[in-house]
């Protein structure tokens, strides 16, 4: 499999021969307002510009996942820039509604057994935050990649490190984590995604797997930067088994 960052969660999967765009955030840097009650208010989303065109990152795919509808999951510009009859995994049928009313006409509900082209995709559970701040951030998914030819990918998806992100690496045993890891918050509810203590938490339960970690410093509310992450994974001693991607950075396993 390749594993290209693109920027904030937007990844491209290459896996089994075939390539999946999970949540395209494509717009301008500094196209929206910065998300509210959090810092950096005077920074307009997203920070950064991507590091590739449009066209190069969607050329090609053969599905997009969507694991929730958030902005910098699923932005305008993606919602303009994707062929209206490209396969859509989405986490509900809520999310669903809400897409084939952007247009598109492919889409379907991930579940526990979806099969795409040969591949297993297998949806799992997040929680977007912990307590109170979960009503404020709705629901979200991750997604399971299995297939013969292939080493198992886990996304995790915008989640905290909970119990069942543990049943899913003892269930599936990933030998490839993706994780949000941006420690992203606003000023009152605590982490909406991992930080660094939830990372390290991924490592223990997962000491084999190459771990990834990405949906860092592009956008106004993020907590956890780069520098920090890698210092404290260097104090740890685990930077070999846990990676953090500069944008456009791929990895192949």
């Amino acid at each position: 499999m390749k594993i290209n960052q693109i920027r904030n969660a937007t990844i491209i999967v290459e896996y089994a021969g075939y390539k999946f765009l999970i949540d395209p955030f494509l717009a301008d840097k500094g196209t929206y307002p910065p998300f509210p009650n959090s810092a950096r208010q005077d920074q307009m989303n997203p920070l950064i510009s991507l590091p590739t065109t449009i066209e190069n990152i969607i050329s090609n795919i053969d599905a997009v996942i969507v694991t929730h509808l958030h902005i910098d999951h699923f932005d305008d510009a993606a919602k303009e820039a994707l062929p209206k009859d490209i396969k859509m995994f989405v986490q509900n049928e809520e999310d669903a509604t809400e897409v084939n009313n952007a247009g598109f006409v492919n889409v379907e509900v991930l579940q526990k057994d979806t099969v795409f082209k040969g591949i297993h995709l297998v949806k799992t559970k997040g929680e977007h935050g912990r307590g109170e701040i979960l009503k404020l951030a709705g629901q979200v998914c991750g997604v399971v990649f299995k297939h013969t030819s292939e080493k198992t990918l886990y996304v995790a998806g915008d989640t905290v490190w909970y119990e069942p992100v543990q049943e899913v690496i003892n269930t599936h045993k990933p030998e490839v984590i993706i994780v949000n890891g941006g420690d992203n918050q606003f000023l009152q509810g605590g982490s909406l995604m991992m930080g660094k203590d939830d990372i390290y938490e991924v490592y223990k339960a997962a000491t084999d797997a190459k771990i990834i970690v990405v949906h860092m410093e592009a956008v106004n509310h993020w907590a956890l930067s780069r520098e920090e992450l890698n210092n404290f994974l260097s104090e740890k001693g685990i930077s070999g088994n846990v990676a953090v991607p500069e944008d456009g950075e791929s990895y192949v396993f």
